[in-house]
């Protein structure tokens, strides 16, 4: 019945589309009646950016690339707006009718730009659907929370949780969360080249590795409807390449990928406006606790103690980045500057006094991994100057070992660094979020850290719905964290993009998970 029912709706929603399209663009008088304005041409906005797209299909590998497009495409049923830090309707309403059930209500009509209609069966084919492609890198493990998600009509899924869970509200605002249609996805693959979802865009042309076009949907209900009639969004290799194209107005907008020398001209030209926002992206250094030298607290505790974070970012980012002293960063919950608070200034005596009383009286030899390319332009300095500040204490000798990113990968994973540079965009903004990967374990960066005293206040936060009492937890945890000094955190980055003088709107545009929603640009 249900298949029936959306073949017809779609017939319904195809003829009607027919209709629009065809007086799309065109004047109230048909040509030669009397009218001489000249049809308005389509607001379609080029967008260049040096992201890699892994998949479309969000069940699948979910970079900072991917989810860019993926959050255009694709509905959630909670959506984060720039005028309000917490999770507002979108495809639905939804609200906890007891600590473990969270229910949401879809709004009446949503459609797939296919004609199908979204309905609550939609919702828990996507959730179970993610749940059981348990994709590598992919974004199941959020919802390890969700027991089972049922749906009492079709307009009610309802979110059975295992235990309660604080985190669920911003967790369905994710790219992760996306809807997707039933009829359309195979259950036991990724569509990694296709898109249907209802979002504020529509899929007309993917061409892998180079190019995506997107058009408005004018079927979107939701809280991000765009302002222009659609992108086209173009893949390029490098920051000298989003500067030419931007400068040339070959492209309206260049996002993702821009080297400080490439952005300071910019700054300093008059041919583009420089937009910048507080980004959520983070990088840290990641000790390997298999490392018998790294797994001795003395030696992590007093490169803590060591770590000159404005010159570091000075020297291998021009300033164009924050210095961190915590792994959860400002601008989320329960944030506080712990490691400031552990180990205050840069200071060799301390540093020295750290070692020897951890039994460490000789030079420490450690082995610092970096990789050359998906970290940015930056990296490579960055892991220089880390080890020039160890090195001038007299206290460590530091070999770098550079290694392409495939490669990297499996290195980190079998312990072949002492400490390895390291990166972090949430995939939800919550301060949990930059906790769970180094805390618990089978997370991302699984450096083998075991605290049952992060682990219990993890427990406790996630569980917690009176939001001052979390945040209090939230600092406690990262407090624990700076003591033990798992990963060191350096700096918070800025989301920065270069647009053409008529792009209106771009700051709204901005994430601070760093993708861009693309519906509130215009010219």
């Amino acid at each position: 019945m249900k298949a029936v029912k959306r073949r017809a709706v779609a017939g319904v929603l195809v003829g009607s589309l027919a209709v629009v399209l065809t007086g799309c663009g065109k004047t109230d008088h048909p040509a030669g009646q009397g009218s001489s304005t000249p049809a308005p041409k389509d607001m379609i906005l080029k967008v260049v950016t040096a992201d890699t797209v892994t998949s479309l299909d969000p069940a699948g590998p979910y970079e900072i690339g991917s989810r860019t497009l993926q959050a255009n495409l694709y509905q959630t049923l909670l959506t984060i707006t720039p005028d309000k830090p917490t999770p507002v309707p979108d495809a639905a309403d939804c609200q906890y009718d007891a600590p473990t059930i969270y229910t949401c209500s879809l709004k009446k009509g949503l459609t797939f730009p296919n004609g199908h209609e979204l309905t609550s069966s939609d919702v828990k084919f996507s959730f179970d659907r993610m749940v059981r492609l348990k994709t590598p890198g992919g974004p199941a493990a959020l919802f390890s929370s969700v027991a089972s998600v049922t749906t009492p009509d079709e307009l009610t899924a309802v979110f059975n949780l295992k235990k309660p869970d604080a985190r669920l509200p911003y967790l369905l605002t994710t790219t992760a969360a996306s809807i997707v249609d039933e009829e359309y996805y195979p259950a036991s693959k990724l569509l990694n080249d296709k898109a249907m979802g209802s979002g504020p865009y529509q899929l007309t042309s993917y061409k892998v590795g180079r190019q995506a076009v997107l058009a408005k949907f004018t079927g979107y209900r939701g809280a991000r409807g765009a302002l222009n009639d659609g992108v086209e969004l173009n893949l390029v290799p490098d920051s000298a390449a989003l500067t030419q194209a931007v400068t040339t107005g070959k492209a309206d907008l260049a996002l993702h990928g821009f080297g400080p020398t490439d952005l300071d001209k910019l700054r300093s030209g008059d041919k583009v406006q420089v937009v910048e926002a507080e980004s959520a992206e983070t990088r840290f250094f990641s000790f390997n606790f298999k490392s018998p030298v790294a797994r001795r607290p003395a030696v992590r505790r007093a490169v803590a103690q060591l770590v000159d974070r404005p010159a570091l970012v000075k020297k291998a980012y021009a300033d164009h980045v924050t210095p961190l002293y915590s792994v959860v960063p400002p601008g989320f919950g329960g944030h506080v500057e712990a490691f400031k608070a552990e180990y205050k200034e840069p200071n060799k005596a301390a540093a020295t006094s750290i070692l020897r009383e951890g039994g460490l009286t000789g030079v420490v030899t450690l082995t610092l991994g970096w990789t050359p390319s998906h970290y940015g332009p930056g990296a490579r300095a960055e892991a220089l100057e880390l080890k020039r500040q160890l090195e001038a204490s007299g206290l460590f000798k530091v070999n770098l070992r550079g290694v392409e990113w495939p490669q990297y990968q499996q290195l980190v994973k079998t312990g072949a660094f002492d400490l390895y540079h390291a990166g972090w965009t949430p995939e939800y903004p919550d301060s949990d979020d930059y906790l769970v990967p180094i805390v618990r374990e089978g997370a991302v960066f699984q450096n083998a850290y075991r605290s049952q005293n992060a682990n219990k206040l993890m427990d406790q936060e996630i569980a917690e719905q009176n939001n001052l009492d979390r945040e209090e937890l939230l600092e406690n945890l990262q407090r624990v964290l700076a003591h033990d000094v798992p990963a060191l955190p350096t700096w918070q980055g800025r989301l920065t993009v270069a647009a053409g003088k008529d792009v209106e709107n771009v700051g709204a545009s901005l994430n601070p998970l760093s993708f861009v929603y693309f519906s509130p640009l215009r010219k």
